[in-house]
């Protein structure tokens, strides 16, 4: 191996590390030869498989614990096979179990998957056996002990035009079946050579002088004494667990070696395979010297400041001025002091002074950054130095370089997944690029009067600083690995004096999308409005001004958003004032677009949205109006962070700006209840708590099984997903409009076949929502100031060829939404439901439609540019007429090459030679080749050789090179106008936004209602019901009522015990099936519920919430019938998650003073529609007579009822509703369920027997005391009169 003395200690010449492992004995295997399974690889999907043996050794289990490894075949064409650890290995029982069903932990929509469970399926009825001798990948690949790719370690060094030296680096390397090359046992190398900072090196990447690149880069491979052939990674099926590699067959080749790197899996860390036994001893001594530390966890490093053997500490933990307690901010503040800035870090100009070039702009940045992690580019690798190093090794599974100062890293290429990792985990990532090439700084050094070292090397800037809050997924960071959105919170608040109200302004933003929401609003002393918000809109991070939130909003922070990032602002200087925040929205351009359309009507530079924040009295919009103060100032501090992100242009160019109003906020408004349900914006209130109690989006684990939104989400899209959960968190509260949604559902019903091939379309579309905002990104003029604009990117092509391939994607996704309209467009004519007929009906065809009319720009985009020809190349160049600025450099390049044609012409006649022709290339082209044959004397005078070949002589003239000197200049601004084209494309297309972005909200509100007319049709098999929602006053009686009847519970379709669901009546406000003595409660607002423990009260109550939400968001219910008048709001009770919370726990006596003085408040003072469950049945005897309380119990079977043995007591659940109260709720069956020891129940029943004998007693002396003598008496001739009153 031949190694170059590096002259730069922060960029040292370190070779790729190699670690020496020996082979566990495998373990008993858990499957045999032949079994299906289902196995995943680290970032892939389940995938159905067949345990076989590897090829050449014939093991099928290898290694043991935790490293544990099964050898499999992957269903697919062509086959492939892998190690996989059997953590990720599960029995493969067929596609139509439930595990491989929707919802299920195995289910995949994905073509490649699905036919790979197809040939699973044709597999399994053959023994095993028979299974091996079906075509399996056969083939031997190299490394094949390996389990994960290392991480490939760049050397930095300067190249020189003079110096051919290379550094050959050991690189094992993991190959499936499909990567398998005919090499040999012959050990191999790789390397790398980067450009680095040291002083006097301006020879850096040069991205001109790169090939380009694919996802997969381009590899050679050599041994330590001869090169073998260079290998380059195809794509692959983007689905497939393994990706193929084509190889060339090996060639004899002095030692040399081209590099490729490749990311390792993430999150663990990459391992090595044992060295072939082919490297000689000498190579082995050699490369021992570039392992990789044994702990990373002590980061223990055999060269590094320790000593040998120890735990080393690196460089940067040696640095006193870094060290926890003793740091200080940019502006020198300690730690200690109050104004500290965290995000900062002050580094010593004699440090700095010391160190290289490269690496003295890296603490620079940091210093800027010290709350990121740098991703620190240096040629075409992204590099993480000191802490960060130790970060991305311990987080990422990357590879420590050889040294005393932490360093790791890895390919530009991998940068979206590794980013990705790290911002999941809650770090923020920065990324710093090259932002100029070498001659530019030469350039520069040349214009400065003494250039230092420092100067001498090309500029780097951070591009990109990305949160878990400000993920806009561009072409670097990859694909989002979720569909729901994620916000950006940014909130200001203003306390009372009383404490017992505040005020809000709250600003939030997706900016996956670039939509932002901007309000203000008074809250109780609950803060139920802003956990409201929380709920419905949970932020991924939060942004809030230093000492301003109140302790009980910090609390509400800590309980409910515990996984959010929260961050603290500084007032003034970070979060902004409505002042300066107006003033900042005037001064940028970020609305200049919408001010350019708007010039002629003199409209404000504002969005409609934010002028109204404004004062009228203000014509410049710079004095925020009263009541908005807040908001303005809250949107000011998340526009400093997007500013600080930079992402600010991109995403509020897009001028999507709503106000939050929040959701109760009209009710107080409202004269009435019937003028609040008939207003069509009226939402019903449902609060985090309700939300959380009736399991509508999560589950009590946090998951998504059980819960309503999984039971109802079977959008196809991923915009359709996002709005479906939107109508859930705010269902309907006007008749016209729930009605128009079942009309919806009805209509849909009644073209089952157009219905059924609309849903397969809709499968087609991308998240068309995301890819707006995106080309909207990339088509949006960054300008010279924004670092990204200047950088210099390896994959450049590929990036390009992703850009494309979402452009394109995303043309074809609304040519599928025009085929959907088209579908549905004839049948639409009888459709009753007005909202189905505005989203599907085209806007100008006089049927109410509000789809937009897509085909004529379509069309055009279809005959722009070559769009096969830009896919392969990663180019797009526009077709005549299309893009003027191109046209013009083209039309000038043609009559310049017709002048250059007509002088040769000329000289033709001029010379009397036919023969006469242009020769060259590049620089050198149109030299006019004269053969021989032409007489010296004929020969012009200004004609001058420039080269010469046998039998011919090459000339210029001055015409010639005055019209090729014109030729470039026009060539260099077609290559401009082509360099830019793309960008100016995206930016023809997003003038459309508008039209485009209603056509993807008609689909989604299209989507949402496939998705309920399926539910509608199915449920849970039962009969579902037409809810009928009645205004009060419509009807005989004004009051509430709810009449629900055969109801099952949306989400639950069996018993605790396995059997089907009970349906049962619920009647509140209205008379139902009443027993003796409750025919006078018919219109009683509040049920009292009573039953056993465990009887199903608590699935009832939600089960009638559930159904209420349902109706209200326009849907069928599993019921036989419900009638009911709208509901505003849901409340739930604490105790209704069925949660027991240790250590609390209310007294018999107070907890039933509690509970009927909320009874009575309920349903005497409120008179809302009540389910009030209770134990306390003292409470239910209180309320035996009262007019608005009616009883009702969940019905049980009690066998031998009063026996002294409570073992012999015996409770059959019914799971039926029915009038009347329970006797008691039968705890010891429960105790006897839950296996709690006999002795334990034997000595409860015991006391229970005695505490009801006293508390007779006591009512009887309570009775006796109030009886006058006569009635005393009677209880002498009447003695069981007491008794039965009170058993």
């Amino acid at each position: 191996v031949k190694q170059m003395n590096g002259t730069d200690p922060y960029f040292p010449q370190s070779p790729f590390p190699l670690k020496v492992c020996t082979r566990s004995l495998p373990a008993p295997c858990p499957f045999s030869a032949g079994a299906l399974v289902w196995a995943k690889l680290e970032g892939h999907p389940w995938w159905p498989c067949m345990v076989v043996p590897q090829p050449v050794g014939g093991q099928q289990m290898r290694g043991r614990g935790k490293s544990q490894r099964l050898h499999v075949h992957f269903f697919d064409e062509p086959p492939t096979r892998g190690w996989v650890s059997t953590k990720y290995i599960r029995e493969y029982q067929g596609s139509d179990s439930s595990d491989a069903k929707t919802g299920g932990v195995f289910f995949s929509g994905k073509p490649v998957i699905r036919k790979a469970m197809e040939l699973a399926d044709a597999a399994m009825p053959d023994s095993p056996e028979t299974r091996l001798k079906m075509p399996v990948c056969m083939d031997p690949s190299d490394a094949e002990e390996d389990e994960e790719e290392d991480m490939e370690v760049r050397e930095s060094f300067h190249l020189t035009e003079e110096e051919d030296e290379e550094t050959v680096k050991s690189k094992p390397s993991r190959r499936s079946s499909r990567a398998t090359a005919e090499q040999g046992s012959k050990s191999k190398r790789r390397r790398i050579v980067v450009a680095s900072d040291s002083e006097g090196s301006g020879d850096e990447f040069k991205p001109e002088q790169a090939g380009c690149s694919s996802e997969e880069d381009e590899e050679e491979v050599v041994n330590s004494m001869s090169e073998e052939d260079v290998e380059s990674e195809c794509e692959a099926e983007p689905d497939s667990p393994v990706k193929p590699v084509k190889r060339k067959r090996p060639v004899e080749k002095p030692s040399s070696a081209k590099p490729k790197p490749k990311t390792p899996t993430l999150p663990e860390t990459a391992k090595r395979a044992p060295l072939s036994s082919t490297i000689t001893a000498d190579t082995k001594s050699r490369l021992s010297a570039f392992s990789a530390p044994e702990s990373f966890d002590s980061q223990a490093n055999g060269s590094g400041a320790g000593g040998q053997g120890g735990a080393t500490v690196w460089d940067h933990e040696k640095l006193d001025w870094l060290q926890e307690g003793r740091r200080k901010d940019a502006k020198r503040r300690r730690q200690s002091e109050e104004d500290y800035d965290p995000t900062t870090l002050y580094v010593p100009e004699d440090f700095l002074n010391k160190t290289t070039p490269g690496m003295r702009r890296w603490w620079q940045l940091k210093s800027e950054t010290f709350d990121a992690v740098l991703f620190f580019k240096v040629g075409k690798f992204y590099e993480l130095y000191h802490m960060d190093a130790v970060i991305g090794v311990n987080e990422l599974g990357l590879t420590f370089m050889k040294g005393a100062w932490a360093h790791s890293g890895f390919p530009e290429i991998g940068f979206g997944r590794f980013s990705d990792g790290l911002v999941q985990r809650g770090y923020k990532v920065a990324r710093v690029e090259q932002t100029e090439t070498p001659d530019m700084m030469e350039a520069r050094c040349k214009t400065m009067l003494k250039p230092t070292k420092f100067d001498r090397v090309v500029q780097r800037e951070v591009c990109r600083i990305i949160t878990r809050g400000t993920q806009t997924y561009s072409v670097l960071d990859g694909a989002p690995s979720e569909t729901h959105s994620k916000y950006l919170l940014s909130i200001k608040e203003k306390e009372e004096s009383s404490g017992r109200c505040r005020t809000y302004g709250v600003s939030f933003v997706d900016t996956s999308v670039g939509y932002f929401y901007v309000g203000q609003f008074q809250d109780d002393r609950h803060c139920s409005r802003l956990r409201t918000l929380l709920s419905h809109y949970t932020p991924a991070q939060v942004l809030f001004e230093k000492g301003n939130p109140s302790a009980e909003t910090r609390k509400i922070f800590k309980a409910a958003l515990s996984s959010a990032m929260q961050e603290g602002l500084t007032a003034g200087s970070q979060f902004w004032d409505a002042q300066k925040t107006l003033k900042t929205l005037a001064e940028e351009d970020y609305f200049k677009e919408s001010v350019r359309k708007d010039e002629e009507s003199g409209s404000s530079v504002l969005p409609s949205v934010l002028k109204s924040m404004t004062s009228e009295s203000d014509s410049l919009g710079l004095t925020p109006k009263e009541g908005y103060e807040l908001a303005l100032s809250a949107l000011g501090g998340c526009m400093f962070y997007l500013k600080k992100c930079l992402v600010d242009q991109e995403l509020l160019s897009m001028t999507n700006f709503q106000e939050y109003i929040p959701v109760d906020v009209e009710m107080e408004k409202a004269a009435g209840p019937t003028s609040f349900f008939f207003q069509t914006r009226q939402r019903m209130v449902l609060d985090g708590v309700t939300l959380a109690n009736l399991e509508i989006l999560q589950n009590m684990s946090g998951g998504t099984e059980g819960t309503l939104l999984e039971r109802l989400d079977t959008c196809s899209t991923p915009f359709g997903k996002r709005l479906l959960k939107q109508w859930l968190c705010s269902p309907l509260c006007n008749p016209t409009s729930i009605g128009e949604r079942l009309d919806a559902l009805e209509d849909l019903m009644g073209v089952q076949a157009q219905a059924t091939e609309v849903s397969d379309l809709l499968k087609k579309l991308p998240d068309l929502e995301r890819l707006l905002s995106k080309i909207h990104s990339i088509g949006t003029p960054k300008g010279q100031d924004h670092p990204d604009s200047r950088a210099v990117l390896y994959e450049e092509v590929t990036y390009s060829k992703k850009k494309i391939a979402d452009f394109l994607s995303a043309l074809e996704g609304f040519k599928t939404m025009q085929e959907i309209v088209t579908i549905l467009g004839p049948v639409a004519i009888d459709f009753r439901s007005r909202l189905l007929r505005q989203v599907v009906n085209l806007k100008d065809d006089g049927q109410e439609g509000l789809f937009p009319d897509l085909s004529a720009e379509l069309k055009r985009w279809d005959t722009a540019f070559d769009h096969q020809k830009a896919r392969a190349t990663g180019v797009i160049t526009p077709k005549t007429g299309f893009d003027p600025e191109f046209d013009q450099a083209l039309s000038g390049i043609k009559a310049c090459e017709r002048d250059l044609q007509d002088y040769l012409d000329r000289q033709k006649k001029r010379l009397g030679c036919r023969n006469l022709t242009y020769w060259g290339t590049g620089r050198n082209r149109f030299q006019m080749e004269v053969p021989d044959s032409v007489s010296e004397r004929n020969i012009p005078e200004e004609y001058k050789v420039k080269s010469t070949k046998k039998g011919w002589k090459r000339y210029w003239t001055r015409e010639i090179e005055r019209l090729f000197s014109e030729l470039q200049s026009l060539e260099e601004k077609r290559d401009a106008a082509l360099k830019d084209c793309m960008r100016r494309l995206f930016y023809n297309f997003d003038k459309n936004y508008r039209d485009w972005q209603t056509g993807v909200e008609c689909m989604a509100v299209l989507d949402v209602l496939l998705s309920l007319t399926r539910y509608s049709q199915g449920g849970d098999g039962g009969p579902m019901a037409r809810p009928q929602v009645l205004l009060p006053g419509d009807i005989s009686q004004s009051a509430a009522f709810l009449d629900l009847r055969g109801s099952r519970h949306p989400c639950v379709t069996k018993t605790f015990f396995g059997d089907d669901f009970i349906p049962n009546d619920i009647a509140i406000g209205c008379p139902g099936g009443e027993e003796e003595g409750q025919e006078d409660k018919g219109h009683a607002p509040c049920v009292l519920v009573t039953g056993p423990n465990m009887g199903g009260k608590s699935t009832l109550m939600r089960q009638c919430g559930l159904v209420v939400v349902l109706a209200q968001l326009g849907c069928y219910v599993p019921a036989e019938s419900l009638s009911f008048t709208p509901v505003d709001r849901v409340f739930t009770r604490l105790g209704a998650s069925d949660r027991i919370m240790a250590g609390r726990g209310t007294a018999t006596y107070d907890g039933t003073a509690i509970a009927s003085a909320v009874v009575n408040e309920l349903a005497k003072r409120i008179c809302c529609r009540t389910l009030f469950s209770t134990h306390y049945h003292s409470l239910v005897e209180d309320y035996t007579n009262n007019p608005a309380v009616r009883l009702g119990h969940m019905a049980c079977m009690v066998e031998n009822e009063g026996d002294e043995d409570p073992s012999q007591e015996t409770i059959t659940f019914l799971y039926k509703f029915i009038a009347g109260a329970c006797p008691k709720s039968y705890g010891f069956n429960a105790a006897r369920l839950a296996n709690l020891p006999e002795d334990i129940i034997q000595s409860g029943h015991r006391k229970a027997k005695e505490f009801e004998r006293s508390t007779i007693s006591l009512r009887v002396f309570k009775y006796v005391l109030n009886c006058s003598y006569s009635e005393v008496g009677s209880l002498h001739t009447q003695p069981n009169t007491f008794k039965l009153s009170y058993s």
